[in-house]
Parts: C-alpha cells; sequence; structure tokens
C-alpha cells in the first residue's frame, strides 16, 4: 500500500501524498514546536515544510524510510527559521498596578503552549514540558536540532547526519555540546503526578477553588518554596513564594475569575475568564501549571488569543 502510495504521490498525485503524511502529522509539528517554541511559528513552519516535501517529493529516493525523510524537510525548514530574525518582541506593559518587582526577566518571549493531542494523546510529559521547550530556545539552531533528533526522537547519528548534511562526528560533538549547555545540578523535587491521575486531579481542584475565589492562602499552601512564575510576551519573572504571593494579590485585587480547564505541554492548563461590568465573562489568558509531588512549581500565563488553539471560547 506505502509503495503504489509512493509512486501515485511521485506522478503527482495529492491525495496520495496526503495519506503518505497524514500519520505522522502531529509528530512532525511537535517536533517543530520543540525547536521553535511558538505553536503558531511550528503550525506555519509545518505547512511550509510539507509544501516544500510535496514540491521535492520527486526526488525521494528511498534511501532513508519516509518518516526520516520527513524530519528532514521539516528540520531543514526549522532551522531557517530559527535562523531568521522575525521573533515576537517583548511587550513591556503589564496590566496590574501594584505588582512586585520582577526578580529575572526571560529572553524566550515568543514562548506559546502546546495544545494537547487529538483524542486526548500525551506525548511524553518531560520532552515537551514549558521548561524543557524553553531551554531548548536558548541553544544554537544546530544544537537544538541534534539533541532533538537524537536525544527525544532516537534517530542514530548517521540518520541525524544525513539530515542535516553533515558528518557524524559533527554531530556527536554538536550533542556534546548541547546536552553541556542544559546540564542542571541533580533535582530535588519530586516528580509530578502522572497525567489524568487522581493526585493530579486533586492538587488541580485545590488550584481552582484557590484561584476563583481569590483566597491567597490558600494559594501559597499549594506552592514550593521556590515557584516560578512568567507571562510571554512580557519578559517579568518572578521566582520565590513570597514575591509569587505579592504578585497574585495584586492579580486577585481587580477582581474574581473563573476557570476553565484545558492541557497544554503534557501539563494542567486554564482559560482564565473576568467578569465584565455587562455580565459576561471575557477570556483574559490562558494558565499552564507544573507540578511536583502534590505541589505547584511553575505557573506561566499566556495572551487570551491562544483560547481557540484550545477549544476554549473568548467569552463564556
Amino acid at each position: 500500500m506505502t509503495a503504489e502510495l509512493i509512486t501515485r504521490a511521485r506522478a503527482g498525485d495529492g491525495a496520495a501524498f496526503r495519506a503518505l503524511v497524514e500519520p505522522h502529522r502531529r509528530e512532525l509539528l511537535v517536533h517543530c514546536y520543540r525547536m521553535l517554541g511558538s505553536y503558531h511559528d511550528a503550525e506555519d513552519a509545518l505547512q511550509d515544510a510539507l509544501l516544500d516535501a510535496w514540491r521535492g517529493f520527486g526526488g525521494y529516493a528511498q534511501r532513508a524510510s519516509l518518516r526520516t525523510w520527513l524530519y528532514r524537510v521539516v528540520t531543514n525548514r526549522c532551522l531557517n527559521a530559527r535562523r531568521a530574525a522575525g521573533r515576537r518582541p517583548a511587550r513591556w506593559e503589564t496590566p496590574w498596578d501594584r505588582a512586585p518587582e520582577p526578580t529575572g526577566l526571560g529572553e524566550v518571549v515568543w514562548l506559546e503552549p502546546l495544545p494537547e493531542g487529538p483524542e486526548g494523546h500525551y506525548e511524553r510529559a518531560e520532552s515537551i514540558s514549558l521548561a524543557f521547550v524553553t531551554a531548548l530556545q536558548t541553544l544554537p539552531p544546530r544544537q537544538v536540532a541534534v539533541l532533538i533528533l537524537r536525544d527525544v526522537l532516537d534517530f542514530p547519528a548517521a540518520d541525524v547526519a544525513g539530515m542535516l548534511d553533515c558528518t557524524v562526528e559533527s554531530v556527536t560533538s554538536a550533542l556534546k555540546r548541547a546536552r553541556a549547555t542544559l546540564q542542571r545540578r541533580p533535582g530535588t523535587e519530586p516528580p509530578p503526578p502522572a497525567p489524568g491521575s487522581p493526585a493530579e486531579a486533586t492538587v488541580v481542584a485545590e488550584f481552582v477553588r484557590a484561584y476563583e475565589k481569590s483566597d491567597i492562602a490558600a494559594l501559597v499552601a499549594l506552592l514550593t518554596d521556590d515557584v516560578f512564575v512568567s507571562m510571554p510576551p512580557m519578559p517579568y519573572e518572578y521566582r520565590g513564594r513570597d514575591v509569587v504571593a505579592a504578585l497574585y494579590a495584586d492579580i486577585f485585587a481587580t477582581g474574581p475569575r473563573h476557570l476553565v480547564p484545558a492541557r497544554a505541554n503534557g501539563q494542567p492548563a486554564f482559560g482564565i475568564y473576568s467578569l465584565t461590568p455587562a455580565g459576561v465573562r471575557h477570556g483574559t489568558g490562558l494558565l499552564v501549571i507544573a507540578l511536583a509531588g502534590d505541589r505547584i512549581s511553575a505557573m506561566t500565563r499566556f495572551d487570551s488569543g491562544l483560547l481557540p488553539a484550545f477549544g476554549l471560547p473568548r467569552s463564556l
């Protein structure tokens, strides 16, 4: 069947080409997302890469598997995008009047969350977590490609060398440098509960209750000591329970909010809705939380423009 589809696609049959590509579309999208750190940029890059693949399919000589060949095309399109200059700029204003001074400024202001795959499919959570994807953005383009292809997707070094038109020695060297850059001290935080597990549901329910009641004490009780808050495209970062408590005291002072559950990057996520004077709950953002055992170790807030990508309405 595959051989027949390849023959038809080479002859210009678009339906045959789509049938060949469709089983790989989700994993290719996730690959673009890891490379670029932005869901919308990943969608654009995948669309362009598949157009490149369609135009160049006559040159597919089957020396590698179709999956490997597609990863070659997609990876090189993402490398070109990484080298381009047009990243989303930082937005420096905040909607809160008395927010505390940030403890740091983030560089990856173009970061966006990844919606859960079709039919609730979970990718390996650690390989798409916001923390991991953010760290990937700090690597040079060639290193990030090698690290993902070798350590996340388990492609052999020879295959990666073929995808990147370089030697196996170059791949090995780039992988060594990428691993060294991302190397951290051994973490002491417990692992998160399994996605969709009762343990995760318990923490999520407590978080929603505290957030919707604007209960600072209950929220702070759920946080780790070194909890981390960021809000791309605003570059402000807040680390530590005390400063995050002060930040959310200011946020909660602007009025109550309603949370609608979703999932992003293998983690619990929520659409945030604020009540307008007209009595409508209007979407004001998307919040993703990272768990460490039965505590919350990070919260990342994104713009409300991402709500439709998660199947969430702009207003309730």
